[in-house]
């Protein structure tokens, strides 16, 4: 199981893994890295696409938004394939990234360009020699839709007409479902790099959140008294919580969610569809409120002062803070109630899907103590929390039915953020066995390609396991009532202002 966040194999890390592990042990291998783009010419060289001509940076990062322009004239556009991704194309998306290469560095970088690879793709390539691409990065970032395909007249209609020469030879022409055994397995150069055998089974590759879902979703929950046992996988959304959120939730028929994602065939569970909805910051916006608040100095002193937290990160200190600041009984939740945060500094991915929205924070005062810090930070997760909420409502308005959340990532790790998801949305929240779930969804693409199991469903119900089980404090419902119509009126304000600000 390989997870990445860079273009390249990372071969000294792998070696490290398996150092005293008998090669022959070894029978699959799954990628999974973030859905950024990977440009390569001809020869497969990297081609950079920045100003610089740098071609040490060959990779467009998934966050990256500058192409934001070309996402909104692609949405006005208003073709048939926008139906599959809420209606509303993203700039984090691959057609506007490539428009946005087109139109720049047409010649440094686009004439030069002949093979652009989602990275998850690109790992697997560079492990195989396998040009055949995943159904999960085609199908949810580049507008490919099974069985049909590649839709030529989409990449004509927004001003990329050459990517449907020579048989989509650019972007894919060959595709698969993840997990699918490519090629003869690992290459010998690869083998030699990542300290494996040659031809070692390499599953079809995954995005990262994707394979957080894997790691989740179909955990055995018997026993555990979840409103989801013995129901349908349907009934479960898989939330993967790091520097973004992605929330995932199947269905075993199409149903199309305004402003989020899908729903796509196949693209993570197989002849399953898939919404996706998202926040395109979540972990990273916690780090900028936290660290960019004046009382940030201070905080890292406390922390390093008091023997308890030692080793631990400051936001274990900033939940031990904010339980010393209730009275006797009373939950941590209330102190946010007079602070109220909209949460999209990045844009909103769902269910608005408008990257021109900014954040908001309503209650501030002159004061900058660690004490405020402390507030801000819980108002903050509030409100991450009321975004999940604001998604879990337009799911179930278009036909899902969610009962329990199963989260992964790095925030799952703090239990604050975990305890006041369960609280603002009512439903309990499933922490897996093994934290690292998204490797866990890594292992299951390798487990297939390997044939050690003949399915991905099988894979899923036997790797995935259930760690705890948080309960959401039901005491709280009319304190998160109240938060939540403040959070939707903070929405409706900032509209407003935006319409009177651009009145002539």
């Amino acid at each position: 199981m390989l997870h990445s966040c860079q273009g390249r194999l990372i071969s000294d890390q792998s070696q490290r893994v398996t150092h005293n592990v008998e090669k022959s042990q070894i029978r699959g291998i799954g990628f999974d890295a973030t859905c950024s783009l990977v440009v390569l010419d001809q020869s497969f060289q990297p081609v950079p696409v920045n100003q610089d001509g740098d071609i040490q940076r060959n990779v467009v990062m998934w966050m990256d938004h500058r192409a934001e322009e070309q996402a909104a004239r692609i949405t006005n556009s208003s073709h048939r394939v926008l139906s599959r991704v809420g209606g509303v194309m993203s700039p984090e998306m691959q057609p506007p990234k490539l428009l946005w290469l087109k139109e720049n560095l047409r010649e440094s970088c686009w004439n030069k360009a002949a093979h652009f690879f989602d990275l998850p793709d690109f790992l697997s390539w560079k492990a195989t020699g396998s040009l055949t691409r995943s159904l999960c990065t085609l199908v949810c970032k580049w507008t490919y839709c099974p069985p049909e395909g590649w839709d030529a007249s989409f990449w004509t209609s927004i001003g990329l007409e050459d990517l449907p020469e020579n048989n989509f030879s650019r972007i894919g022409s060959v595709t698969c479902p993840p997990g699918s055994s490519l090629g003869e397995g690992l290459t010998q150069e690869a083998a030699t790099d990542l300290g494996l055998k040659p031809g070692t089974a390499v599953g079809a590759s995954l995005i990262d959140a994707h394979a957080g879902g894997l790691g989740v979703i179909g955990a055995d929950v018997k026993g555990f008294h979840l409103p989801c046992e013995d129901q349908p996988i349907t009934s479960r959304m898989a939330m993967i919580c790091g520097t973004s959120t992605c929330h995932m939730a199947i269905s075993e028929r199409p149903l199309f969610v305004p402003g989020v994602w899908g729903p796509y065939l196949s693209a993570m569970v197989p002849d399953m569809w898939l919404n996706e909805g998202g926040q395109s910051a979540t972990g990273r916006l916690i780090e900028h409120i936290v660290k960019g608040h004046a009382a940030y100095t201070h905080l890292q002193e406390q922390a390093r002062q008091r023997v308890p937290f030692a080793g631990k990160n400051i936001y274990s200190y900033l939940n031990s803070h904010l339980s010393l600041m209730v009275n006797s009984g009373s939950a941590v939740d209330l102190l946010g109630s007079s602070l109220h945060v909209w949460p999209d500094f990045h844009g909103n991915r769902s269910p608005l899907a408008d990257q021109t929205l900014k954040g908001m924070v309503i209650g501030l005062s002159l004061s900058q103590t660690l004490d405020d810090l402390a507030l801000l930070y819980l108002a903050t997760i509030q409100a991450l929390a009321l975004g999940t909420l604001h998604i879990l409502e337009a799911m179930k308005e278009a036909g899902h039915d969610i009962q329990t959340l199963f989260l992964c990532g790095g925030l799952s790790k703090n239990p604050l953020f975990v305890q006041i998801h369960a609280n603002t949305t009512g439903l309990p929240v499933v922490l897996p066995d093994q934290m690292e779930a998204v490797l866990i969804g890594a292992g299951i693409l390798g487990a297939c390609a390997s044939q050690d199991y003949s399915t991905i469903q099988e894979a899923m119900e036997k790797m995935a396991k259930v760690g705890k089980v948080v309960q959401p404090d039901h005491e709280l419902q009319s304190f998160y009532k109240k938060k939540y119509k403040v959070f939707l009126q903070l929405f409706a304000h900032q509209r407003e202002y935006q319409t009177l600000m651009n009145q002539r």
